[in-house]
């Protein structure tokens, strides 16, 4: 139990079975409508504008933006939270790709099939590998912020709380696929943009922003230091992590399919905008921590201890609340695309290739409740803080970033450039993560990724750009 908690047990368990009952309830309604593949896992591909909007920027505010965000500020400064909002720009940046995408892949599944077209199999399976252990480093890291919040807020132990919510989100999203998961976004984000904007204001109220610069002169003065060299290695790194993990990412592969034409640009676009300042919000409250004399044990549980700590019973649950919609919104996105990844490029393209619909579809159930169990067992020992846990995958996952980009853009780039970019870029950002620390991954590699790329403009060979159209059905092992 902690002792610090302020919430009692009672009524956190009271906000959690209330929203769960709505979750699932939202779930199994808008899977009523599910009657093909294409259904449960794209939503029909005819979503709309608002919630459109709404299902990219509440999948990107996730435990990672409302507890990591102040976690980087408390340790990193003004430029851990501004550091932070550069993930904006991998929003902002996809929105023309997401255009791109829908209209050269109107049939596509997923990330890998591009991949999988653009620069053959051998691309693919490195691909592939990169995309599961960043989704599987993601849904960890929702799970583990489940636990940590519902503890430093209710007492309740680590090990229920994780447990709720993994269950939880996973129940709802086997019932009604990506219709059940963009559905609760939409009323996930409300809660998430009216919450920050409460707890903002209220920060700026009780404690005010001379106090809190004079106490962390006093006390933390390398956090308002502009030119300390980590942040500002961070500021960078983060930028190239965010736009590696979006790009990358069949979460919002799997959006840009499944919005109705015409709608991804500027779904992403106004997504980008709207969730940049919110970072920042979250980030500053961890700042107050000094001038309230909190004592952090952990720093990524400074946010819910300073909001406990100024507000008591009311900033615990407003708290509380705005977490739980945040990791729902985006434990659920994570499971989803990464069932779809599953069911389309390894299930059917490497084991079950005359698989029907309807055996699809049966499949994702179980590979959605295996990834569930999967993700509880994974979050169990609580190995690392979920700073070092996120951004040791950034060194995964900007490798990605310009094999996808000159893959979309340009007809030249080979496989084997492909392929080696993103082995090497891998492979000299996990360097950089242990033998320098984890604000560089990102960066390194997607600098090393980008050398290697850059060999694709001297190259002879143009690609087809029908052979993205046409989708490629996989039969007898390769690419039709």
């Amino acid at each position: 139990m902690n002792a610090d908690a302020v919430m009692p047990a009672s009524i956190a368990w009271l906000i959690i079975g209330g929203f769960s009952l709505l979750w699932v309830w939202l779930g199994w309604w808008l899977g009523r409508k599910n009657d093909s593949l294409e259904d449960y896992m794209l939503a029909g591909r005819k979503v709309g504008m608002g919630f459109a909007v709404a299902t990219a920027m509440a999948t990107w505010v996730t435990s990672n933006t409302t507890m990591t965000a102040p976690q980087l500020a408390y340790q990193l400064g003004i430029w851990g939270m501004a550091g932070y909002s550069l993930g904006a720009v991998g929003l902002l940046l996809f929105a023309p790709l997401a255009r791109r995408i829908r209209e050269m892949m109107p049939q596509g599944y997923t990330s890998g099939d591009f991949i999988r077209l653009r620069y053959g199999n051998m691309a693919w399976r490195v691909f592939l590998l990169i995309s599961l252990f960043y989704s599987l480093g993601w849904l960890i890291s929702l799970g583990m912020a489940g636990g940590l919040l519902i503890n430093a807020l209710s007492g309740i132990p680590y090990f229920y709380g994780m447990t709720v919510i993994v269950a939880i989100c996973t129940l709802y999203t086997v019932f009604g696929g990506l219709r059940a998961v963009i559905g609760t976004d939409f009323v996930q984000t409300l809660l998430i943009l009216v919450g920050i904007v409460l707890l903002g204001i209220l920060v700026i109220h009780e404690v005010g922003f001379e106090v809190i610069h004079s106490r962390l002169q006093e006390e933390r003065p390398e956090l308002l230091n502009l030119l300390l060299p980590a942040s500002i290695m961070f500021l960078f790194n983060n930028l190239f992590f965010g736009v590696g993990e979006i790009f990358h990412s069949n979460v919002w592969w799997s959006r840009a399919f499944a919005f109705a034409p015409g709608v991804g640009f500027r779904a992403y676009l106004l997504a980008g905008f709207f969730w940049l300042p919110i970072p920042i919000v979250a980030g500053f409250i961890a700042l107050a921590a000094p001038a309230l004399g909190i004592n952090v044990p952990s720093p990524d549980m400074v946010a819910p201890l300073v909001a406990g700590k100024m507000f008591g019973l009311m900033g615990a649950i407003l708290v509380f609340v705005v977490v739980f919609a945040a990791l729902a919104s985006s434990l659920d996105s994570v499971l989803a695309a990464t069932s779809d990844l599953i069911v389309k490029d390894i299930y059917k393209g490497h084991f079950r290739r005359a698989a029907t619909d309807a055996e699809l579809r049966k499949a994702a159930v179980w590979i959605i409740l295996g990834l569930g169990l999967f993700t509880w067992a994974l979050s169990l020992p609580r190995l690392a803080t979920l700073g070092s846990l996120l951004h040791f995958t950034g060194a995964f996952v900007a490798s990605t970033i310009w094999p996808i980009t000159i893959g979309l853009l340009y007809r030249k780039g080979s496989g084997l450039l492909a392929t080696l970019a993103m082995v090497l870029g891998t492979a000299s950002g996990l360097y950089a993560y242990f033998a320098i620390g984890f604000y560089v991954a990102a960066l390194v590699s997607a600098a090393v990724s980008m050398i290697v790329m850059l060999f694709a403009f001297t190259g002879r060979r143009a690609f087809d750009w029908a052979l993205l159209r046409e989708n490629g059905d996989i039969k007898n092992g390769e690419i039709k």
